[in-house]
C-alpha cells in the first residue's frame, strides 16, 4: 500500500469518526469466517458498520477528533474490529451482548467479539467489562424525551387543577346566584 492510500485509508476513517457520535473497538481475533460474517450481517440488520483497521491507521484518525483520545491506546493492542453507530450510542453494546447470548458462550470461554473500547458522545470507556455499562446507556433522543416529560408532567397537573378548578367555581357561582334569586 503506498502512503497515498494509507493517507486516504486514515482520512476515511478520521471522517467516520467525526460524523458518527459513536464507535466501539472490538477484538474479534480467533473467529472463524463465518462467525465473523455472521456478525456482520447481524451488525448490517441493525443499521452498523463494522470493519477492520490497524491499530496505527485508527490512531492516526483518532488524532484528527478535537477531544484527547489518548486513553484509547490501551485499546489499540492485537486486532481491532470497528463497530460505528449513528443513532444510538449503546446500539453497538446491545449488538455484542446478543450476539454472545446467541453463541451459548460458558463462563469460561473467551467471547468474541470482545469490547476493547468505546467513544460514545465523547466519552470513552475502556475494557470489555465496560459491555454491561455501554448497553444500559441512553440516548441524547432518549434522554431528552425523558426531561420533556418530566416538565410536561407539573404543567400537565397545574393544567387540570385549574380547569377541574373553573368548574367547581362556575358551580359555587350558580349556586351563590340561585340562593340570591330565591332570597330576593
Amino acid at each position: 500500500m503506498i502512503r497515498e492510500e494509507k493517507q486516504a485509508l486514515v482520512d476515511e476513517l478520521s471522517e467516520k469518526f467525526q460524523s458518527h457520535n459513536a464507535f466501539y473497538i472490538a477484538d474479534a481475533s480467533g473467529m472463524s469466517v463465518a462467525k465473523i460474517n455472521e456478525f456482520r450481517r447481524l451488525c448490517y440488520n441493525r443499521g452498523l458498520e463494522f470493519k477492520v483497521y490497524k491499530n496505527t491507521f485508527i490512531r492516526k484518525a483518532l488524532d484528527t477528533l478535537e477531544v484527547d483520545t489518548t486513553e484509547m491506546d490501551a485499546a489499540l493492542v492485537g486486532q481491532s474490529g470497528i463497530l460505528f453507530s449513528k443513532e444510538s450510542g449503546n446500539a453497538p453494546a446491545k449488538l455484542i451482548q446478543d450476539f454472545h447470548k446467541a453463541q451459548n458462550y460458558s463462563k469460561t470461554a473467551v467471547v468474541r467479539p470482545a469490547l476493547k473500547g468505546a467513544y460514545v458522545d465523547a466519552g470513552i470507556y475502556i475494557g470489555h467489562d465496560q459491555l454491561g455499562t455501554l448497553a444500559t446507556l441512553k440516548g441524547k433522543t432518549e434522554l431528552i424525551g425523558e426531561i420533556i416529560g418530566l416538565l410536561q408532567s407539573p404543567a400537565k397537573n397545574v393544567i387540570s387543577a385549574l380547569s377541574s378548578g373553573g368548574t367547581k367555581l362556575a358551580g359555587i357561582l350558580k349556586t351563590l346566584s340561585e340562593k340570591e334569586e330565591v332570597a330576593g
